[in-house]
């Protein structure tokens, strides 16, 4: 069934035109009336019939699929307010992931870690320290390294085997303490943890040197990416994988160095993996080079991101419906006066308009920012799909004219 506003559209442009036509003139021939009325037909039914590199600005403005099948969508003209909000929002932390708000976390002792336990006492002939204490230096003594065994413990003479898997340094230390309460003189203990090896995370991938290192408390992810000698691509093409048990986040490294909340702590068995990703947006439609296209810099704007696929054709485009599709988070969708009692997914399909025609929206397009796996589609101007229609109809004109050649000469040159 023919769309009403194509009914009407091609009532208002060929009408006239087709009275003019067949008002005191012979009939058309069936083959001509037949050519006519299919063309008249197709571009009744929105220029669908003709080919096209994507939805024509007409379905992308009025259409509202109702089948549940089909992607809901939301369509935007970006005005200096729409603006604001774009250049506002910014892409989920890290924080939300692995939720670090909170202090860095404490080292914990584990199965392997090396230590070292060094036993002071308040005076001289005690348990550890002679009666002639003057005959060595101070009043401690330092026990050999030793490693956290597979059950977890460590050997301190007169205190037996002291449980130090799972507890920090200064657990350990008060634990000694307490057996040693009432064998030494007011007993102290220092734990030091000499060789951290259950601790370790692993910064791997597009780095100068991966490597494998003890983290201690307060170490954080760009610390990490340091002691690997830092990316070996710039930041603003490389991207920051972090894996913690069974979670994984990946983020851009530039927005790891703008903002705080996602240069998060370390965790022991964290690994870090950064790799080389060039970020792109995809250009389709009535511009000058269609395809991926890379940013090739740290931003892109979409007066620029224009430019750089070809700008917009004058026989084909149509600059004022210049469209950006891209999936924006519910929240953002929401502060920028979208119903998103809809959608069911936390990302909303958003489709912004700009008016590349206006002065206002050149403006609005050289500080309108891309974002990588965003789509550039610059639809049909009017004038190209009359052109399509025209086309078809000198096509199918010709054809005519071709087949009754055929039977003309099929029967000896008689009409």
């Amino acid at each position: 069934m023919l769309h009403a506003r194509h009914t009407v559209r091609t009532r208002l442009l060929w009408g006239p035109h087709l009275k003019n036509v067949t008002a005191g003139r012979p009939r058309l021939r069936a083959p001509y009336s037949l050519v006519l009325t299919t063309a008249i037909a197709a571009f009744s039914a929105g220029c669908a019939f003709f080919p096209n590199q994507g939805p024509s600005s007409i379905d992308v403005v009025t259409s509202k699929p109702a089948d549940p099948d089909k992607v809901q969508y939301a369509l935007l003209d970006v005005s200096p307010a729409v603006l604001a909000k774009v250049q506002e929002a910014r892409e989920p932390a890290l924080s939300r992931t692995f939720g670090e708000r909170r202090p860095p976390p404490a080292i914990r002792l584990g199965v392997g870690d090396v230590v070292s336990v060094t036993i002071f006492e308040a005076a001289s002939g005690g348990l550890f320290i002679p009666q002639d204490a003057g005959s060595r230096a101070g009043n401690f003594v330092s026990l050999p390294n030793q490693e956290v065994d597979l059950r977890g413990f460590i050997s301190v003479p007169y205190a037996g085997a002291v449980q130090a898997a799972g507890r920090t340094p200064a657990e350990v230390q008060a634990a000694i303490e307490e057996r040693l309460r009432n064998r030494a003189i007011e007993p102290q203990a220092v734990v030091t943890l000499q060789d951290g090896r259950s601790s370790r995370v692993t910064v791997t991938g597009e780095v100068n040197s991966s490597v494998r290192f003890s983290i201690t408390a307060g170490d954080r992810l760009l610390d990490a990416v340091a002691r690997a000698g830092g990316p070996k691509y710039p930041a603003y093409e490389t991207y920051v994988t972090l894996k913690r048990g069974n979670r994984t986040a990946k983020i851009y490294l530039n927005n790891v160095i703008a903002s705080a909340d996602n240069n998060v702590y370390l965790y022991p068995g964290d690994t870090v993996v950064l790799n080389r990703e060039f970020r792109s947006f995809m250009a389709l439609g009535a511009s000058g080079l269609n395809g991926q296209i890379n940013f090739e810099n740290e931003t892109l704007t979409l007066a620029q991101a224009v430019g750089r696929s070809g700008g917009i054709l004058d026989l084909r485009g149509d600059p004022t419906q210049t469209f950006v599709y891209r999936l924006e988070p519910k929240a953002l969708a929401a502060e920028m006066g979208i119903d998103v009692t809809p959608y069911m997914s936390p990302m909303v399909p958003v489709i912004y308009r700009v008016n590349m025609r206006e002065p206002d929206g050149l403006f609005l397009a050289t500080k309108f920012p891309m974002r990588d796996q965003d789509i550039l589609f610059v639809s049909n101007s009017a004038a190209s799909e009359l052109a399509k229609f025209l086309a078809f109809l000198q096509l199918g004109a010709n054809t005519v004219s071709d087949t009754n050649v055929g039977r003309i000469a099929i029967k000896g040159g008689r009409f």
